[in-house]
């Protein structure tokens, strides 16, 4: 992949994402990406801010992990204007493989609060704001209530959930659940695997992304 790298990432990032292969997108995927390419250049053409809310049923692995590589594919690539935001059909924890998974990857994560449900800062670069990760449903207040995209990132939130309140558009982007390999000799493995494929598709998102 060949990238004008617009922000400087943390280094081990910069590393990582050099490594991604936007062929192995596949053609029926990208079809699948493509509505959330439109709302962001719509958005993008009418200088409007851009709110993704990254939806998942328990907002702890894949809504936290797509959240937050799709806010670093936008700082990459240089897209103004751009919120990324997660949440559940209801609010446990996140896990905390993801912020394992992250670290390795080269996200400096700081624990602002302990609890059931703690609450993290996860920076991917010296000088932009802090991405904060906590467990929340989709309509919690900390999240947007109006003009936002709505991205099912699994099926059970998408049938689960058929009306987003405040959503201008609803996209299921659904990616399959590392939780299935929790507690086994492949959880590290796996929470990598999904890691990068997120990666590999919102950084595929953010680079058609005409400015």
């Amino acid at each position: 992949m060949t990238t004008t790298t617009k922000t400087a990432l943390h280094s081990t990032i910069e590393n990582l994402i050099s490594n991604l292969n936007f062929d192995s997108i596949s053609e029926e995927r990208k079809i699948v990406l493509q509505p959330l390419v439109d709302y962001i250049q719509t958005k993008a053409n009418n200088k409007q801010e851009i709110r993704l809310n990254l939806i998942c049923t328990h907002n702890s692995r894949r809504s936290h992990l797509s959240q937050i590589w799709a806010q670093t594919a936008a700082s990459h690539f240089n897209v103004k204007n751009v919120f990324c935001y997660s949440g559940g059909t209801e609010a446990t924890a996140m896990f905390p493989m993801v912020g394992q998974t992250l670290t390795n990857q080269g996200f400096q994560i700081k624990t602002l609060s302990e609890g059931n449900n703690p609450i993290y800062s996860v920076k991917y670069t010296e000088n932009e704001h802090p991405i904060i990760c906590f467990s929340k449903t989709f309509d919690d207040s900390f999240n947007p209530q109006a003009e936002f995209a709505a991205i099912m990132t699994c099926s059970n939130a998408d049938v689960g959930c058929p009306f987003i309140a405040g959503a201008e558009k609803r996209i299921p982007i659904t990616y399959e659940d590392p939780k299935a390999f929790d507690n086994t000799p492949q959880q590290a493995e796996k929470y990598e695997e999904r890691s990068v494929q997120i990666a590999t598709e919102m950084f595929y998102v953010f680079s058609k992304i005409t400015l």
